[in-house]
């Protein structure tokens, strides 16, 4: 059986839940990628053009910076990796994590939580940060509900 990762962001609480449930179907191992500086409502406020999340996403190479997790990343197959959708792509901190570790030769499936819109440009923005990785499209969850994710990861 393929040993597999699920590393997730979530500002709001959203993408966490989705990847509980996710790593809970999908038998696999669970990570969050936390920020250094954690995200508060107004840094989310994606009509405030001066919000940090309007910041960071109005510069792709802008990396914010995660706290130290020691994931033996050689340890898996399979990386499920999961955030909310910012502005039609993942936020730049996924970036972060993507560059912290080697991903060569993985398999990443990416899913995403959103209120409406999908992956957008979001596997050609990350699969520089991933050099040697196949970064497919999984799911984007406008609603997390259980009985879908199970379904979705119990078909992985």
């Amino acid at each position: 059986m393929k040993k597999r990762l699920v590393a997730y962001f979530s500002a709001s609480g959203t993408t966490k839940k989705a990847a509980e449930m996710i790593a809970n179907s999908a038998k696999a191992d669970l990570v969050e990628i936390v920020p250094k500086i954690p995200y508060i409502n107004a840094d989310l406020d994606w009509m405030d053009k001066k919000s940090r999340s309007s910041i960071e996403m109005s510069d792709k190479k802008f990396r914010p910076e995660i706290l130290d997790t020691d994931i033996d990343i050689d340890a898996y197959e399979e990386v499920i990796l999961g955030f909310p959708i910012w502005w039609y792509v993942a936020p730049t901190i996924v970036n972060t994590f993507l560059e912290k570790y080697n991903f060569s030769g993985k398999k990443i499936i990416l899913f995403a939580t959103s209120g409406g819109s999908g992956f957008g440009n979001t596997v050609r923005e990350l699969q520089p940060s991933a050099p040697g990785s196949v970064i497919t499209e999984g799911k984007v969850f406008h609603n997390v509900n259980r009985q879908q994710i199970a379904e979705w990861a119990g078909a992985l």
